[in-house]
């Protein structure tokens, strides 16, 4: 059994890492890991495949930046050529970035089944690209394989059927779980003069935040408030770097001392500082799961979030309306010790990309 797995952008490497690894232990399965090359350079993607302990690409596609058209093309193109030639008899793909969508396309087209890891999420909210790659994944997928309660609810609303619905718990944990260890020999901590639980970890990327200069203004307020009181690291994204130099905010920033801009960080350093931080602050996806499972509190910059089970359940508050009082507010209560301690949700155990991978198995033998 020939699967092609599709990675392209650095939250798809930590899903699909489990996935293919544990692929490659199989007598029955032959993986193909294909690298889009949606995010290209050392920092945003070699070096999470040696953090992960991933195989070198079996196809790279070189497709890197461009506007979601120009970049959804040039992947749909280069990707049909590698289907004919590997003959796959299933594409799985995962998340939600242009790679996502763009490979379940071509072989959707192709007559190859598709698979689609972290089904179901939705943010209900069609301005943001992240929620059309979901959806039109979604319906053309034959197996959707879904990471919270949420997703079946929201595919069962869309009229999926339930055959094409297998709950198997969220990837991004295993890949958290099987690094753990791992992570906790990371000196990071040591490097930047960190002290743990008196720092606070950010990261940013979201055009809501960083492509709107008051918003990136409240932001940068914000920081510098925190930082009266502990450090701040901020592992910059290549966008937000742009703009926050575009808008005239980068030497405020770096003349802070307490305030370390960082590049973007290597998968194990980044789980150590978030394990050990204070609290997060982010406008990211994954991390609000990942924060969750590590418990740790977790402020999303956004006005709605595809993962309701981290608010539910978890430690995750959604910050809904930018504003610097409410962040300053939530981040007096946590230094305090006031906060939602959370649960983990349901089949968050390391284990769901061994129910993927034994359900493949008896789906097609």
């Amino acid at each position: 059994m020939k699967i092609i797995n599709v990675v392209g952008a650095r939250p798809n490497f930590m899903k699909i890492a489990p996935i293919h690894n544990r692929m490659l232990k199989s007598a029955v399965i032959k993986p193909y890991l294909v690298h889009t090359g949606q995010h290209y350079d050392e920092k945003m993607s070699k070096v999470f495949f040696d953090d992960l302990g991933m195989p070198e690409p079996d196809r790279y596609l070189y497709v890197g930046s461009g506007s979601h058209a120009v970049q959804t093309a040039k992947i749909m193109v280069e990707f049909e050529k590698v289907c004919e030639k590997l003959n796959p008899d299933l594409v799985l793909v995962a998340g939600d970035v242009n790679s996502t969508v763009a490979c379940a396309m071509v072989a959707k087209k192709m007559n190859i089944k598709v698979a689609h890891v972290e089904a179901g999420l939705r943010s209900f909210d069609k301005t943001m690209p992240e929620e059309i790659n979901r959806l039109l994944t979604d319906v053309i997928s034959d197996y959707l394989f879904v990471s919270e309660e949420s997703g079946i609810i929201n595919l069962r609303n869309e009229g999926v059927s339930e055959n094409r619905i297998i709950y198997t718990g969220n990837v991004m944990i295993d890949s958290l779980v099987n690094n753990f260890v791992k992570a906790e020999c990371s000196d990071v901590l040591t490097k930047l003069g960190l002290v743990k639980g008196q720092y606070v970890l950010t990261t940013l990327h979201r055009p809501s935040n960083v492509d709107d200069e008051t918003n990136t203004r409240i932001i940068c307020e914000i920081f510098h408030d925190i930082s009266k009181e502990v450090k701040i690291v901020f592992p910059i994204h290549p966008r937000s770097l742009k703009n926050i130099e575009k808008f005239g905010l980068l030497d405020n920033l770096t003349s802070n001392r307490n305030i370390l801009i960082i590049e973007p960080a290597s998968y194990l350093d980044f789980m150590k500082l978030m394990k050990d931080s204070l609290l997060v602050l982010t406008d990211s996806g994954g991390i609000q799961e990942e924060t969750t499972y590590l418990k740790k509190p977790c402020l999303t910059l956004r006005s709605n979030t595809e993962r309701p089970s981290t608010i539910d359940m978890g430690t995750n508050i959604l910050i809904q309306e930018l504003s610097k009082n409410a962040v300053l507010g939530y981040f007096e209560n946590i230094k305090s010790g006031n906060f939602k301690k959370g649960q983990i949700p349901h089949l968050w155990d390391g284990k769901a990309s061994e129910r993927i991978v034994n359900f493949l198995i008896n789906k097609h033998l």
